[in-house]
Protein backbone atom coordinates (compact mmCIF):
# COMPACT_ATOMS: atom_id res chain seq x y z
CA UNK A 1 0.00 0.00 0.00
CA UNK A 2 1.29 3.45 -0.93
CA UNK A 3 0.58 6.50 1.20
CA UNK A 4 0.97 10.13 0.16
CA UNK A 5 2.76 12.59 2.42
CA UNK A 6 3.59 16.25 2.24
CA UNK A 7 7.24 15.45 3.00
CA UNK A 8 9.42 12.37 3.31
CA UNK A 9 12.61 12.95 5.32
CA UNK A 10 15.37 10.40 4.73
CA UNK A 11 17.72 10.33 7.71
CA UNK A 12 16.66 10.88 11.31
CA UNK A 13 19.71 12.30 13.02
CA UNK A 14 20.61 15.91 13.82
CA UNK A 15 19.40 17.39 10.51
CA UNK A 16 16.52 15.12 9.60
CA UNK A 17 14.77 14.81 12.95
CA UNK A 18 14.40 18.57 13.56
CA UNK A 19 13.36 19.13 9.93
CA UNK A 20 10.61 16.54 10.33
CA UNK A 21 9.65 17.93 13.74
CA UNK A 22 9.32 21.50 12.49
CA UNK A 23 7.32 20.52 9.40
CA UNK A 24 4.99 18.37 11.52
CA UNK A 25 4.53 21.23 13.97
CA UNK A 26 3.54 23.41 11.01
CA UNK A 27 0.74 20.95 10.24
CA UNK A 28 2.27 18.93 7.40
CA UNK A 29 1.99 15.17 7.01
CA UNK A 30 5.55 13.91 7.39
CA UNK A 31 7.24 10.52 7.45
CA UNK A 32 10.78 10.27 8.84
CA UNK A 33 12.77 7.17 7.86
CA UNK A 34 16.19 5.87 8.84
CA UNK A 35 17.96 2.55 8.41
CA UNK A 36 19.18 2.82 12.02
CA UNK A 37 17.21 2.11 15.17
CA UNK A 38 17.45 4.55 18.05
CA UNK A 39 19.21 5.06 20.34
CA UNK A 40 22.30 4.30 18.26
CA UNK A 41 25.71 5.86 17.70
CA UNK A 42 27.38 7.59 14.77
CA UNK A 43 30.72 9.29 14.16
CA UNK A 44 30.59 12.79 15.62
CA UNK A 45 32.46 15.55 17.39
CA UNK A 46 29.45 15.77 19.78
CA UNK A 47 29.63 19.53 20.30
CA UNK A 48 26.61 21.80 20.16
CA UNK A 49 27.77 25.40 20.22
CA UNK A 50 25.68 28.22 21.61
CA UNK A 51 23.70 28.88 18.37
CA UNK A 52 22.63 25.24 18.30
CA UNK A 53 21.77 25.26 22.00
CA UNK A 54 19.68 28.39 21.45
CA UNK A 55 17.65 26.48 18.86
CA UNK A 56 17.18 23.55 21.21
CA UNK A 57 15.85 26.02 23.76
CA UNK A 58 13.53 27.62 21.20
CA UNK A 59 12.24 24.18 20.17
CA UNK A 60 11.59 23.16 23.77
CA UNK A 61 14.23 20.41 23.81
CA UNK A 62 17.02 21.95 25.89
CA UNK A 63 15.71 20.65 29.21
CA UNK A 64 15.90 17.07 27.89
CA UNK A 65 19.50 17.56 26.78
CA UNK A 66 20.45 19.20 30.07
CA UNK A 67 18.85 16.35 32.01
CA UNK A 68 20.67 13.66 30.01
CA UNK A 69 23.72 13.50 32.25
CA UNK A 70 25.73 15.98 30.20
CA UNK A 71 27.10 19.04 32.00
CA UNK A 72 27.10 22.41 30.21
CA UNK A 73 30.40 23.57 28.74
CA UNK A 74 30.91 27.18 29.75
CA UNK A 75 34.54 27.85 28.88
CA UNK A 76 36.71 27.30 25.85
CA UNK A 77 40.48 27.25 26.11
CA UNK A 78 42.79 27.66 23.13
CA UNK A 79 46.30 26.61 24.16
CA UNK A 80 49.13 27.39 21.72
CA UNK A 81 51.85 26.29 24.14
CA UNK A 82 53.38 29.64 24.99
CA UNK A 83 50.04 31.46 24.75
CA UNK A 84 46.71 30.42 26.26
CA UNK A 85 43.40 32.11 25.52
CA UNK A 86 40.57 30.99 27.76
CA UNK A 87 37.09 32.35 28.29
CA UNK A 88 33.41 32.06 27.52
CA UNK A 89 32.37 32.63 23.89
CA UNK A 90 29.88 35.43 23.34
CA UNK A 91 26.35 34.09 23.89
CA UNK A 92 23.72 33.40 21.24
CA UNK A 93 20.27 34.80 22.08
CA UNK A 94 21.29 34.96 25.77
CA UNK A 95 22.38 31.32 25.71
CA UNK A 96 25.90 31.09 27.13
CA UNK A 97 26.22 27.31 27.48
CA UNK A 98 27.45 24.75 24.98
CA UNK A 99 27.06 20.98 25.30
CA UNK A 100 29.14 17.99 24.22
CA UNK A 101 26.47 15.30 23.92
CA UNK A 102 26.79 11.63 23.01
CA UNK A 103 24.89 10.94 19.80
CA UNK A 104 23.21 7.93 21.38
CA UNK A 105 21.49 10.51 23.57
CA UNK A 106 21.04 13.51 21.27
CA UNK A 107 19.65 11.71 18.23
CA UNK A 108 17.17 9.75 20.33
CA UNK A 109 15.88 13.02 21.79
CA UNK A 110 15.45 14.37 18.26
CA UNK A 111 13.60 11.32 16.95
CA UNK A 112 11.22 11.30 19.90
CA UNK A 113 10.57 15.03 19.46
CA UNK A 114 9.68 14.48 15.80
CA UNK A 115 7.27 11.71 16.77
CA UNK A 116 5.65 13.87 19.46
CA UNK A 117 5.18 16.62 16.87
CA UNK A 118 3.17 14.24 14.72
CA UNK A 119 5.75 12.92 12.26
CA UNK A 120 5.46 9.22 11.45
CA UNK A 121 8.81 7.65 12.36
CA UNK A 122 10.03 4.45 10.71
CA UNK A 123 13.23 3.05 12.13
CA UNK A 124 15.06 0.21 10.42
CA UNK A 125 13.83 1.43 7.02
CA UNK A 126 16.40 1.14 4.23
CA UNK A 127 15.73 3.40 1.23
CA UNK A 128 16.70 1.57 -1.97
CA UNK A 129 15.80 4.18 -4.57
CA UNK A 130 13.88 7.33 -5.29
CA UNK A 131 10.83 7.28 -7.53
CA UNK A 132 10.49 9.77 -10.38
CA UNK A 133 7.93 11.21 -12.75
CA UNK A 134 10.23 12.43 -15.49
CA UNK A 135 12.83 14.58 -13.75
CA UNK A 136 10.68 15.16 -10.70
CA UNK A 137 11.21 13.15 -7.53
CA UNK A 138 7.91 11.72 -6.34
CA UNK A 139 8.85 9.45 -3.46
CA UNK A 140 10.98 6.60 -2.14
CA UNK A 141 11.09 2.85 -2.42
CA UNK A 142 12.70 0.80 0.31
CA UNK A 143 12.59 -2.11 2.68
CA UNK A 144 10.81 -1.92 6.00
CA UNK A 145 11.56 -3.77 9.21
CA UNK A 146 9.53 -6.77 8.03
CA UNK A 147 11.68 -7.08 4.91
CA UNK A 148 8.90 -6.16 2.51
CA UNK A 149 9.24 -3.57 -0.24
CA UNK A 150 7.46 -0.30 0.51
CA UNK A 151 6.83 2.65 -1.81
CA UNK A 152 5.84 6.04 -0.43
CA UNK A 153 5.01 9.25 -2.27
CA UNK A 154 5.34 12.87 -1.21
CA UNK A 155 5.31 16.40 -2.51
CA UNK A 156 8.97 16.68 -1.50
CA UNK A 157 11.67 14.20 -0.50
CA UNK A 158 14.31 15.63 1.84
CA UNK A 159 17.72 13.99 2.02
CA UNK A 160 19.17 14.30 5.52
CA UNK A 161 21.23 11.19 4.91
CA UNK A 162 24.76 12.36 5.56
CA UNK A 163 27.92 13.23 3.71
CA UNK A 164 27.62 10.27 1.32
CA UNK A 165 23.90 11.04 0.75
CA UNK A 166 22.24 8.47 -1.53
CA UNK A 167 19.50 11.04 -2.13
CA UNK A 168 22.07 13.56 -3.42
CA UNK A 169 23.63 10.86 -5.59
CA UNK A 170 20.26 9.79 -7.02
CA UNK A 171 19.34 13.33 -8.08
CA UNK A 172 22.85 14.24 -9.25
CA UNK A 173 23.17 17.20 -6.89
CA UNK A 174 26.30 19.08 -8.02
CA UNK A 175 29.00 20.04 -5.53
CA UNK A 176 30.65 23.47 -5.43
CA UNK A 177 32.92 25.51 -3.13
CA UNK A 178 34.96 22.33 -2.88
CA UNK A 179 38.20 22.26 -0.86
CA UNK A 180 40.57 19.30 -0.53
CA UNK A 181 40.20 16.97 2.42
CA UNK A 182 42.65 18.32 4.99
CA UNK A 183 42.56 16.11 8.08
CA UNK A 184 41.81 12.72 9.52
CA UNK A 185 40.69 12.17 13.10
CA UNK A 186 40.21 9.59 15.85
CA UNK A 187 38.53 9.89 19.23
CA UNK A 188 37.63 7.92 22.36
CA UNK A 189 36.22 8.39 25.86
CA UNK A 190 37.88 8.37 29.28
CA UNK A 191 36.49 7.99 32.79
CA UNK A 192 38.04 9.39 35.95
CA UNK A 193 39.30 12.60 34.29
CA UNK A 194 38.61 16.04 35.72
CA UNK A 195 37.70 18.51 33.00
CA UNK A 196 35.21 21.36 33.15
CA UNK A 197 35.45 23.28 29.88
CA UNK A 198 36.50 22.45 26.35
CA UNK A 199 40.24 22.51 25.67
CA UNK A 200 41.81 22.94 22.22
CA UNK A 201 45.51 22.38 21.62
CA UNK A 202 46.71 23.40 18.16
CA UNK A 203 50.18 22.01 17.56
CA UNK A 204 52.26 21.87 14.37
CA UNK A 205 50.49 19.36 12.15
CA UNK A 206 48.13 18.31 14.94
CA UNK A 207 45.05 19.36 16.88
CA UNK A 208 44.02 17.75 20.16
CA UNK A 209 40.67 18.56 21.77
CA UNK A 210 39.01 17.42 24.99
CA UNK A 211 35.62 18.15 26.53
CA UNK A 212 33.28 16.64 29.15
CA UNK A 213 30.40 14.55 27.82
CA UNK A 214 27.65 12.35 29.23
CA UNK A 215 27.91 10.18 32.33
CA UNK A 216 31.03 11.83 33.70
CA UNK A 217 33.16 10.84 30.72
CA UNK A 218 35.65 12.98 28.83
CA UNK A 219 35.69 12.97 25.04
CA UNK A 220 39.07 13.53 23.39
CA UNK A 221 39.84 13.73 19.68
CA UNK A 222 43.07 14.15 17.74
CA UNK A 223 43.53 15.41 14.18
CA UNK A 224 46.37 14.69 11.75
CA UNK A 225 46.96 15.80 8.14
CA UNK A 226 44.93 13.63 5.76
CA UNK A 227 48.17 12.45 4.11
CA UNK A 228 49.02 10.61 7.36
CA UNK A 229 45.78 8.63 7.54
CA UNK A 230 47.23 5.42 6.14
CA UNK A 231 49.94 5.42 8.79
CA UNK A 232 47.73 6.52 11.69
CA UNK A 233 45.06 3.91 11.09
CA UNK A 234 47.55 1.04 11.40
CA UNK A 235 48.09 1.75 15.11
CA UNK A 236 45.68 4.40 16.32
CA UNK A 237 46.49 4.03 20.02
CA UNK A 238 50.21 4.60 19.49
CA UNK A 239 49.69 7.60 17.23
CA UNK A 240 47.13 9.07 19.62
CA UNK A 241 49.68 8.77 22.44
CA UNK A 242 52.27 10.48 20.24
CA UNK A 243 49.85 13.35 19.61
CA UNK A 244 49.10 13.61 23.33
CA UNK A 245 52.82 13.85 24.07
CA UNK A 246 52.62 17.36 22.57
CA UNK A 247 50.26 18.39 25.41
CA UNK A 248 51.75 16.82 28.56
CA UNK A 249 49.21 18.27 30.98
CA UNK A 250 46.22 16.77 29.18
CA UNK A 251 48.13 13.56 28.52
CA UNK A 252 48.79 13.09 32.23
CA UNK A 253 45.15 13.68 33.14
CA UNK A 254 43.98 11.12 30.58
CA UNK A 255 46.59 8.59 31.76
CA UNK A 256 45.30 8.92 35.33
CA UNK A 257 41.88 8.01 34.02
CA UNK A 258 40.75 4.99 32.03
CA UNK A 259 39.85 4.75 28.36
CA UNK A 260 36.46 3.03 28.32
CA UNK A 261 35.73 2.57 24.61
CA UNK A 262 37.65 1.81 21.44
CA UNK A 263 38.99 4.55 19.18
CA UNK A 264 36.72 5.61 16.35
CA UNK A 265 37.62 7.81 13.43
CA UNK A 266 37.81 8.44 9.72
CA UNK A 267 39.82 9.97 6.92
CA UNK A 268 36.67 10.85 5.00
CA UNK A 269 36.25 14.50 5.91
CA UNK A 270 35.51 16.37 2.67
CA UNK A 271 34.75 20.06 2.34
CA UNK A 272 31.97 21.04 -0.07
CA UNK A 273 28.57 22.49 -0.61
CA UNK A 274 25.98 20.77 -2.76
CA UNK A 275 23.08 22.34 -4.58
CA UNK A 276 20.42 21.51 -2.00
CA UNK A 277 17.19 21.53 -4.02
CA UNK A 278 15.53 20.58 -7.27
CA UNK A 279 12.22 19.29 -8.57
CA UNK A 280 10.62 17.41 -5.72
CA UNK A 281 13.73 17.17 -3.54
CA UNK A 282 15.93 19.02 -1.05
CA UNK A 283 19.04 18.34 1.02
CA UNK A 284 19.86 19.35 4.59
CA UNK A 285 22.73 18.84 7.02
CA UNK A 286 25.87 17.05 5.85
CA UNK A 287 24.02 15.86 2.75
CA UNK A 288 24.01 19.43 1.46
CA UNK A 289 27.02 21.03 3.13
CA UNK A 290 29.95 19.27 4.79
CA UNK A 291 33.17 20.60 6.21
CA UNK A 292 36.01 19.34 8.34
CA UNK A 293 34.79 18.78 11.92
CA UNK A 294 37.78 20.48 13.56
CA UNK A 295 35.64 23.36 14.90
CA UNK A 296 32.71 21.02 15.67
CA UNK A 297 30.21 23.21 13.82
CA UNK A 298 28.28 20.37 12.18
CA UNK A 299 25.45 19.84 14.67
CA UNK A 300 24.78 23.55 15.20
CA UNK A 301 24.82 24.12 11.43
CA UNK A 302 22.48 21.16 10.90
CA UNK A 303 20.00 22.68 13.35
CA UNK A 304 20.20 26.05 11.63
CA UNK A 305 19.72 24.56 8.17
CA UNK A 306 16.86 22.35 9.37
CA UNK A 307 15.08 25.48 10.52
CA UNK A 308 15.81 27.31 7.27
CA UNK A 309 14.65 24.39 5.13
CA UNK A 310 11.51 23.74 7.18
CA UNK A 311 10.54 27.41 6.81
CA UNK A 312 11.10 27.25 3.04
CA UNK A 313 9.22 23.98 2.56
CA UNK A 314 6.33 25.18 4.72
CA UNK A 315 6.10 28.40 2.67
CA UNK A 316 6.08 26.39 -0.57
CA UNK A 317 3.67 23.66 0.47
CA UNK A 318 1.24 26.11 2.04
CA UNK A 319 1.16 28.24 -1.11
CA UNK A 320 2.64 31.39 0.42
CA UNK A 321 5.51 31.18 -2.08
CA UNK A 322 6.41 29.11 -5.10
CA UNK A 323 8.26 26.11 -3.68
CA UNK A 324 11.13 26.54 -6.15
CA UNK A 325 11.61 30.17 -5.10
CA UNK A 326 11.45 29.29 -1.42
CA UNK A 327 14.08 26.55 -1.83
CA UNK A 328 16.35 28.88 -3.81
CA UNK A 329 16.09 31.31 -0.90
CA UNK A 330 17.00 28.51 1.49
CA UNK A 331 20.20 27.85 -0.45
CA UNK A 332 21.16 31.53 -0.44
CA UNK A 333 20.60 31.89 3.30
CA UNK A 334 22.41 28.65 4.08
CA UNK A 335 25.45 29.83 2.14
CA UNK A 336 25.38 33.32 3.65
CA UNK A 337 25.07 32.09 7.22
CA UNK A 338 27.68 29.35 6.84
CA UNK A 339 30.32 31.44 5.06
CA UNK A 340 32.20 32.53 8.19
CA UNK A 341 32.25 29.06 9.73
CA UNK A 342 33.35 27.45 6.48
CA UNK A 343 36.26 29.88 6.11
CA UNK A 344 37.30 29.46 9.76
CA UNK A 345 37.12 25.69 9.43
CA UNK A 346 39.39 25.58 6.39
CA UNK A 347 41.94 27.76 8.21
CA UNK A 348 41.98 25.59 11.35
CA UNK A 349 42.01 22.35 9.36
CA UNK A 350 45.27 23.38 7.74
CA UNK A 351 46.82 22.45 11.13
CA UNK A 352 49.27 25.31 10.95
CA UNK A 353 49.99 27.84 13.69
CA UNK A 354 47.93 31.02 13.76
CA UNK A 355 49.69 33.81 11.85
CA UNK A 356 51.75 36.22 13.97
CA UNK A 357 49.13 38.97 13.78
CA UNK A 358 46.48 36.57 15.15
CA UNK A 359 48.77 35.51 17.98
CA UNK A 360 49.41 39.15 18.81
CA UNK A 361 45.67 39.80 18.87
CA UNK A 362 45.10 36.79 21.13
CA UNK A 363 47.78 38.03 23.49
CA UNK A 364 46.17 41.48 23.55
CA UNK A 365 42.67 40.24 24.45
CA UNK A 366 43.48 37.45 26.88
CA UNK A 367 43.04 39.65 29.95
CA UNK A 368 39.83 41.20 28.62
CA UNK A 369 36.92 38.75 29.12
CA UNK A 370 34.56 40.63 26.83
CA UNK A 371 36.95 40.80 23.88
CA UNK A 372 38.08 37.23 24.53
CA UNK A 373 34.46 36.12 24.34
CA UNK A 374 33.99 37.94 21.07
CA UNK A 375 37.12 36.42 19.54
CA UNK A 376 36.10 32.93 20.64
CA UNK A 377 32.63 33.73 19.33
CA UNK A 378 34.03 34.17 15.82
CA UNK A 379 35.10 30.50 15.98
CA UNK A 380 31.77 29.12 17.22
CA UNK A 381 29.40 31.37 15.29
CA UNK A 382 28.19 33.84 17.91
CA UNK A 383 30.15 36.92 16.80
CA UNK A 384 30.78 38.44 13.40
CA UNK A 385 34.35 37.93 12.19
CA UNK A 386 33.93 40.90 9.88
CA UNK A 387 33.12 43.09 12.86
CA UNK A 388 35.76 41.70 15.20
CA UNK A 389 38.62 41.78 12.69
CA UNK A 390 37.68 45.19 11.28
CA UNK A 391 40.77 47.45 11.29
CA UNK A 392 39.09 49.89 13.68
CA UNK A 393 38.34 47.18 16.24
CA UNK A 394 41.77 45.57 15.94
CA UNK A 395 43.38 49.00 16.39
CA UNK A 396 41.34 49.61 19.54
CA UNK A 397 42.34 46.24 20.95
CA UNK A 398 46.00 46.74 20.15
CA UNK A 399 45.97 50.22 21.65
CA UNK A 400 46.68 51.89 18.34
CA UNK A 401 44.72 54.36 16.27
CA UNK A 402 43.36 53.98 12.78
CA UNK A 403 44.99 56.47 10.39
CA UNK A 404 42.55 59.00 9.05
CA UNK A 405 41.94 58.90 5.32
CA UNK A 406 43.32 61.85 3.43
Amino acid sequence: MTSHYDAIVVGARCAGAPTAMLLARAGHRVVLVDRARFPSDTLSTHFIHQPGVARLKRWGLLEEVAASGCSPVRTLGLDLGDLVLSGSPAPADDVADAYCVRRTVLDHIGVEAAARAGAEVREGFAVRELTFDGDRVTGIRGRGQDGGTVTERARIVIGADGVASPVARAVGAPAYDVHPTLTCAYYAYWSGVELEGAELYPRPGRMIIAAPTNDGLVFSIAYWPRAEFGRVRTDVERHFEEALSLVPGLAERLRRGERVERFRGTGRLPNFRRRPHGEGWALVGDAGYHKDPILALGISDAYRDAELLAEAVDAGLSGRRRLADALAGYERRRNELSAQGYEMTIRFAGLGPPPPEMQALMAAVRHDPEQTGRLLGTFVGTWSAEEFFAPENVARIMGASVPEEV
